[in-house]
């Protein structure tokens, strides 16, 4: 084989190798997202307990349901974990014994300090939720991020459903770093291995108040959709300019949503998904200002 014979073999290897990663890459970002998101809030946690894997599944029998939308922690032996406290909360939450954690343990049980061998048995499902009353009570655990992919694909499997998006939130902040969440970068990573191992990345949006952890997902992971949760009085302008890009979504609290802020998100190109809408009138009137989605409790309502 001469140097030209060489020269073109080799060049004909990094040709399928680029199309390959290209078609790769626009097969994530060409995964239809909803032309109306609507989202099932920690699973709904109206109707189960939340973030749990019989919430996910739940909300899947809700035809109008398009995304389940969740919270992720890590644990002390980095696992990621589908749960929204940064603490084992005595509101909601029972001991391995059955028992209350009194409030004076609120901040007893870390999820960043505890492995998950210890997380796991600690019962989510059985504690009456005050806030909640049709919240139906039944005994289960803060589960793996991969179990409940996996529990949630099998059902879109076995049933034969639509493939539906995740809204996937990192529950952190610069106060709690090594504290009570890993830094974001080390969060970024362990959250991503685990969807691009179970291959939903197309189906994904990562959201966060923390605007580290999305802009790092915007310039390491671009395929990605992120999401930028608010609650302040700041202006469109000056949210956009905190980030410092441009997000697939901007997500603000429903009482920031008004017909200024959806004409300058539209115009950037930027959806609007408000949270955490729970009532019919407030439904109809995001609707009305014509939102691209709505997070609500009450998957039921949709």
């Amino acid at each position: 084989m001469n140097k030209s014979t060489i020269f073109f073999s080799f060049l004909s290897v990094a040709l399928v190798v680029g199309c390959s990663q290209s078609i790769q890459q626009n097969n994530m970002q060409n995964a239809s997202f909803p032309s109306f998101s609507a989202e099932a809030h920690r699973g709904g946690r109206g109707l189960m307990p939340e973030n749990t894997i019989i919430a996910m599944q739940n909300a899947m029998t809700f035809d109008a349901v398009t995304t389940l939308e969740m919270d992720t922690h890590i644990t002390k032996d980095g696992k990621v974990v589908v749960t929204h406290d940064d603490y084992l909360s005595p509101s909601f939450m029972l001991t391995p014994e059955g028992k209350e954690i009194p409030k004076s343990d609120a901040q007893k049980y870390p999820i960043y300090q505890m492995e998950y061998d210890l997380l796991k048995t600690f019962d989510i499902g059985t504690k009456a939720n005050t806030g909640f009353p049709q919240q139906k009570k039944i005994k289960t655990h803060i589960s793996l991020l991969a179990d409940l992919i996996d529990s949630v694909q099998k059902e879109i499997k076995l049933k034969n459903k639509k493939q539906l998006f995740y809204n996937i939130e990192t529950k952190c902040d610069v106060k709690g770093d090594n504290v009570v969440n890993p830094e974001p970068a080390v969060f970024v990573k362990l959250l991503m291995d685990v969807i691009e191992k179970k291959k939903i990345t197309p189906y994904v949006v990562i959201q966060s108040f923390d605007k580290r952890t999305i802009q790092i997902i915007h310039k390491e992971y671009p395929s990605v959709r992120t999401s930028f949760l608010v609650s302040n009085k700041k202006t469109y302008e000056e949210n956009m300019a905190d980030l410092g890009f441009k997000p697939f979504i901007l997500s603000p609290v429903n009482t920031m949503v008004d017909a200024d802020l959806m004409k300058k998100a539209h115009a950037d190109g930027v959806k609007v998904v408000p949270w955490t809408v729970n009532t019919p009138e407030e439904i109809n009137r995001l609707k009305s200002l014509k939102v691209d989605g709505i997070i609500s409790d009450y998957p039921n309502l949709f």
